[in-house]
């Protein structure tokens, strides 16, 4: 068992965190949206997957599967932590990384120890290297994965 931290508990997030505890993960899926929070722990998903309210519900149940606005604690009870944070288009059309960079910024801020750092998040090729230089710990090691969703 894996101890994964989800920051962002939008679509591909709660999906993400919520797949991960079922195969026997403790995951706290993290977002500033103190009302998602609040809907979460209280049972409710805020959008409609087949198959996911039932795939929250039973996680939860079994203490595998929690919900937080606290990042700092989440990150630091983690081995690994999901970036899923949305992504939106700028008016010119390109990609407004603001909530990307400033989670990386966060989750550096907060780290103590090794992590895996996995963006999910849409973004453009090259963007890993981005992140591991808004991190830029010199006193920790830490990898970055990209593994980002493109949605429809």
């Amino acid at each position: 068992m894996r101890t994964i931290c989800v920051a962002g508990t939008g679509y591909v997030g709660l999906v993400s965190g919520a797949c991960l505890a079922d195969f026997g993960n403790a995951v706290v899926c993290v977002d500033i949206d103190e009302s998602r929070i609040a809907t979460l722990k209280s049972g409710k998903v805020p959008f409609y997957e087949p198959g996911l309210q039932e795939l929250v519900t039973r996680n939860t149940e079994r203490g595998r599967l929690s919900f937080s606005t606290e990042l700092a604690f989440a990150v630091k009870s983690s081995e690994i932590i999901f970036i899923c944070v949305g992504t939106p288009s700028t008016p010119t059309g390109d990609v407004d990384m603001s909530f990307v960079f400033s989670a990386a910024e966060s989750i550096g801020r907060y780290m103590e120890d090794y992590k895996i750092i996995v963006n999910k998040s849409t973004v453009p090729v090259g963007t890993g290297v981005k992140v591991a230089e808004v991190i830029a710990r010199t006193d920790l090691d830490f990898d970055i994965v990209s593994n980002p969703e493109f949605l429809r």
